[in-house]
């Protein structure tokens, strides 16, 4: 991956696409189908494509997005966008030659292809693990950065893991808790959030402020507008979703926010993830914010659920922080009421040890959410516990 990732960048070799080694047959196929690779390189061996669709000579890498649960996306990112986006990157945390970088995040999504990146950038070799778990297993100073998500830093911090000769952690992917946030950094963590997705090669907010050659702003709409030598060049063979995101110059993304007093950028959530109930509009990333700051939780995830009475029901997912006393529904709705609205307050609260994951670390919200119509659907036919409690999957 390393060396193809390097023939890729210097234009000694092909563009190339890497894809979950995890996907089903099926996956795999849609991928194949949407995508339009013209060879397919497997453990046994290269296969050729028949594909005549071609790719712009300027793109090095194509990322897939969104092939589990919709048709697949290709992110189109050219050599120049991705060597700018690390060089950037390594300018604003104060890389110095010669330091190695930790890759324990999947090299088929943005983040972890990033950290190779920035490695072939400075010349060094990555150390690369196949999870976080390993960080205290490396000699002590072998590596000096590494790129988490929040939930890999969470449990690194519970096992006490952070190694010596660390110098920055960038932590993106989801949004972070406040309270780890703190917690981190009081312990000694050097956090660095970070806010980018695929079509501007990875992070390029460092917290809350925008790498260098780099702008990041909301328009009228609260949609926050990128623009800078780091976007992506399009998306593979669609055309007419490229030009309603991409104009020159400038990506309009899907998330909302604003700028703080101090000039730094905030993010609210997902513009396709608000939250319609009773006609008032809720952005669950900022009631998450709210039930982080509970000391009784964890971690948190809120979603939309269908519900006949208020169109989408306000659903929290929670990790508690002991699990022998689960947070009570009454008191998650009292913060969330005080601080936002009434509508905004969770209707049901799911309290479970852990959160389903996709590859990329991330919290999967879909699988959430099909969990909560399940838990539904079973009460609506007696089959579910009145008010179910169990700490494994109740709702409360």
């Amino acid at each position: 991956m390393l060396a193809a990732l390097a023939a890729a960048l210097d234009g000694s070799g092909p563009a190339i696409l890497p894809l979950d080694p995890g996907l089903p047959a099926a996956a795999v196929a849609r991928m194949l189908d949407a995508l339009a690779p013209s060879e397919l390189l497997t453990a046994d061996g290269t296969i050729a494509v028949d594909n005549r669709a071609g790719i712009a000579e300027d793109t090095a890498v194509v990322i897939a997005t969104s092939g589990s649960t919709g048709v697949p996306k290709g992110v189109e990112l050219s050599a120049a966008a991705l060597t700018a986006s690390a060089s950037a990157s390594l300018r604003r945390i104060g890389a110095l030659p010669g330091e190695r970088w930790l890759c324990c995040l999947p090299t088929f999504h943005i983040a972890g292809l990033g950290v190779l990146v920035r490695s072939l950038v400075t010349g060094t070799e990555p150390l690369i693990t196949a999870t976080a778990d390993a960080l205290g297993g490396a000699a002590p100073g072998s590596w000096a950065h590494v790129s988490l998500v929040p939930t890999q830093l969470r449990r690194l911090m519970a096992a006490g893991s952070r190694p010596d000769g660390l110098k920055t952690v960038l932590l993106g992917g989801a949004a972070a808790a406040a309270d780890l946030l703190a917690d981190a950094r009081a312990a000694g963590w050097p956090v660095v959030t970070t806010y980018g997705m695929s079509e501007t090669c990875g992070g390029c907010v460092y917290d809350g402020l925008p790498l260098d050659g780099v702008s990041a702003a909301p328009d009228e709409e609260g949609r926050i507008v990128i623009a800078g030598p780091v976007l992506f060049s399009g998306y593979r063979l669609q055309p007419e979703l490229t030009r309603s995101v991409l104009t020159p110059g400038a990506f309009r993304t899907a998330d909302l926010g604003h700028l703080g007093p101090d000039g730094r950028l905030v993010i609210r959530g997902r513009a396709d993830d608000v939250i319609n109930t009773g006609g008032e509009k809720v952005v669950p990333g900022e009631v998450e914010a709210v039930l982080g700051t509970s000391p009784q939780v964890a971690d948190v995830v809120v979603v939309g659920v269908p519900d006949e009475e208020w169109g989408e029901q306000v659903t929290a997912f929670v990790v508690p922080a002991d699990p022998a006393r689960p947070p009570d529904l009454d008191h998650l709705r009292s913060i969330v009421r005080q601080a936002l609205s009434a509508r905004a307050a969770p209707k049901k609260v799911f309290v479970m040890p852990v959160f389903p994951q996709l590859p990329s670390g991330k919290p999967d919200r879909a699988a959430l959410r099909e969990s909560a119509l399940r838990d539904s659907a079973q009460r609506e036919s007696g089959q579910g516990e009145p008010g179910g409690q169990r700490p494994d999957q109740g709702a409360k």
